[in-house]
């Protein structure tokens, strides 16, 4: 499963390096396909995630001034493929290394980058984004949240929603409205706002998998100063579609990967028990699971031509929509199949089948918001047809 592209190859010594002190390092209960799974708490995960920083696995492609390890988006790519080949911990500041710190990095000042792009990478400062409101969703050009100047300061009013991690979260990517609501996306700003600041409120929201992560977050008159600003006045808009261009297509690249380990899991389960093995010889799931590493595969030479293509100076545009939009519905598709699978199993299953079925359950539920976040897959179809495709609106509703 997975052989190796030849652009992923030219340091193997790296690569060498990077699994072994993941093996060596990573406990085995915290490894979501193993039955002594026990997952850590959040300040576990924290202290986990700075030792990953410092023995190379993140801020890879960062500059050193900046805390980075100075290396290329390439480097970046490999030590996502071995994060993503243990079934390890979701990051609790994705935000901040995936999404803020490459935007501080194109368009934030040289002190923004001095103050937190460090601070993010030793899991000092962890971050979350604030951008889709109750009323706007994915259309960002409808943010209502608004950002009014004072003379001496911003103040910030408004509501966000499905604001991960808000309730741990040091500072916040906020994007809000600072000019006229008609002009749209001329009129947005991108802010840094600290999320100690008075006139703040935070609700966590329970989720259809019980977690509690995803939150709703109020501004009352909150006061954000001039140096919080990310680029220049009404230029959010610009940003932010860079932030989620980087969120479509390179955020947690990783996932590619999980994805495999994922039906590895699933298999070996399988396997594990005469009765669900019989199902990997039917015909009927068979082909669902060869449409599975169809999907796998497909994902990965998009994440490969990515890269290179960033390598080279490019942009990813559009086109991150497509790996968005393949994934999430590819891998919602997958965990449809992997309950379906173990579902079948008999109520006396060992204790491979029943960690198996725990952790498929909770992923079928809280892939339910996959085709979500990061834009609908009806924005995703939307940007395919008018920025790939050159629809016109009737030919794309046609």
């Amino acid at each position: 499963m997975g052989a190796q592209d030849s652009r992923l190859a030219s340091d193997p010594d790296h690569r060498r390096r990077l699994r072994a002190w993941l093996e060596a390092e990573l406990p085995a209960s915290w490894r979501a396909d193993d039955v002594a799974w026990s997952p850590p708490d959040f300040e576990a995960r924290r202290v986990w995630e700075a030792r990953m920083y410092r023995a190379g696995l993140a801020g890879i492609a960062w500059p050193r001034e900046h805390g980075g390890h100075g290396l290329g988006l390439r480097e970046h790519l490999l030590a996502n493929q071995e994060i993503g080949r243990l079934a390890m911990p979701e990051s609790v500041n994705s935000i901040g290394k995936e999404l803020v710190g490459p935007i501080l990095l194109a368009v934030g000042s040289q002190a923004q980058k001095q103050r937190h792009l460090p601070a993010i990478l030793e899991m000092r400062e962890i971050w979350c984004q604030g951008f889709s409101e109750p009323e706007a969703g994915s259309d960002l050009a409808g943010v209502r949240t608004r950002a009014v100047h004072d003379g001496t300061c911003w103040r910030v009013s408004g509501q966000k929603i499905w604001t991960s991690n808000a309730f741990r979260a040091q500072r916040c990517l906020l994007l809000a409205r600072t000019g006229p609501l008609e002009e749209r996306h001329r009129s947005l700003s991108l802010f840094a706002l600290p999320m100690d600041a008075p006139g703040i409120t935070v609700r966590q929201m329970r989720q259809i998998n019980d977690s509690r992560e995803f939150c709703e977050v109020f501004f009352d008159d909150v006061p954000v100063p001039d140096c919080d600003l990310i680029g220049g006045i009404n230029d959010g808009w610009m940003a932010a579609i860079g932030v989620l261009e980087i969120e479509r297509a390179t955020n947690r690249m990783y996932r590619t990967w999980r994805f495999e380990n994922e039906l590895r899991h699933l298999v070996a389960a399988c396997r594990s028990d005469p009765r669900l093995a019989a199902l990997l010889a039917d015909g009927y799931f068979r082909q669902r699971l060869g449409a599975t590493m169809a999907d796998i595969e497909a994902l990965r030479h998009h994440v490969l031509d990515a890269v290179d293509s960033l390598a080279e100076g490019d942009r990813i545009a559009a086109r991150g929509s497509l790996m968005k939009l393949h994934w999430s519905e590819g891998h919602q598709r997958f965990l449809a199949l992997a309950v379906e699978m173990l579902g079948r199993a008999p109520a006396d299953a060992g204790a491979e089948v029943r960690r198996a079925q725990e952790r498929f359950h909770t992923l079928y539920l809280s892939a339910r918001a996959e085709t979500i976040y990061a834009g609908t897959s009806q924005i995703q179809l939307g940007i395919i047809a008018d920025r790939i495709l050159k629809l016109t609106k009737g030919e794309a509703r046609a």
